[in-house]
């Protein structure tokens, strides 16, 4: 299978980059440092700068994950326009691109984030809740998802991720935890009380390969596992997995003060369900916080 992948020298997209090379698929990855691409994705891995430089090779399947990283610093109008063009943007610009090609590809598969539904609160949400507040990373999803669909009109199957916290060691949220907690410094974000909807890396690709090779799966995914934790009962797993305290909170009043909105994405939290999943026959390896947490650390070892 000939696979072009945005995004593919993040998180997600290195593992996939290893997994599909495995499986002997080849890869194309378009980023803004195509020369950096087989360095980090890869040795097969072409990187490419434009979409133009992709040719009129066959092409079987998309995988759009590209998008600034959200909560690295507070939403100045700046920052907003930023996340707004490495997602909405690039996505015009993917369909228009696909648009003009003779041969389309079978499937995009997009990112979103479980952020499409806003702070759920106690509700459970699945794919068929509907969002429950339109802040700005609500806004953000929202269009990005339409965008994407957009490329139905083109005969190509569609899936929508919605992606909770993707716990890896190596990179994304996690990482940005560890050195607080392993100083004994970390605890819960503000009353803890936020759910936090979380999947372990090797669920993460392992639930997008499973969507890439069902053609019968389209439309939005919750990409969580189906336990999701609050905040505080995180922070303790986390705590127990490293042998150390969590107590230490993170006032939510400092939180405010420091990030302004973006507060409102670590405050508040989704109650979400992989119920869509679960139905296609998704079998989660990690279901649990504390052994997915514990299989993480051991493989770092």
């Amino acid at each position: 299978m000939h696979i072009l992948l945005t995004g593919g020298t993040g998180l997600i997209g290195r593992a996939l980059c290893r997994l599909w090379l495995g499986q002997g698929h080849q890869l194309t990855v378009w980023s803004r440092t195509p020369d950096r691409v087989p360095d980090l994705c890869g040795a097969p891995v072409r990187g490419i700068g434009r979409l133009e430089d992709y040719g009129d090779g066959p092409l079987d399947a998309v995988i759009n994950l590209a998008g600034a990283p959200i909560a690295d610093r507070p939403w100045t109008h700046k920052r907003k326009a930023l996340l707004w063009a490495s997602r909405v943007t690039l996505t015009e610009q993917l369909l228009a691109w696909l648009q003009g090609r003779a041969q389309r590809p079978q499937v995009l598969l997009s990112g979103s984030a479980v952020g499409w539904y806003g702070d759920g609160g106690e509700r459970e949400l699945d794919e068929d809740s509907a969002p429950v507040v339109e802040d700005f990373a609500a806004q953000l999803c929202g269009a990005w998802e339409e965008t994407a669909l957009r490329a139905e009109e083109l005969g190509i199957r569609v899936v929508l991720l919605r992606t909770g916290l993707v716990l890896a060691v190596d990179g994304g949220f996690l990482k940005r935890l560890l050195l607080p907690f392993q100083l004994g410094l970390g605890g819960p974000i503000g009353n803890g009380r936020q759910w936090m909807p979380w999947i372990h890396l090797q669920d993460q690709i392992g639930l997008i390969d499973f969507l890439l090779q069902h053609p019968d799966a389209r439309g939005p995914y919750n990409a969580c596992a189906p336990q999701p934790v609050r905040n505080k009962a995180f922070a303790q797993a986390l705590g127990r997995a490293l042998h150390r305290p969590a107590l230490l909170p993170l006032p939510g009043l400092l939180l405010k003060v420091g990030l302004g909105e973006l507060s409102g994405l670590l405050l508040g939290g989704q109650k979400a369900l992989p119920q869509r999943a679960l139905a296609a026959g998704y079998a989660f390896r990690f279901t649990a916080i504390d052994t997915a947490l514990a299989a993480l650390f051991k493989d770092a070892a």
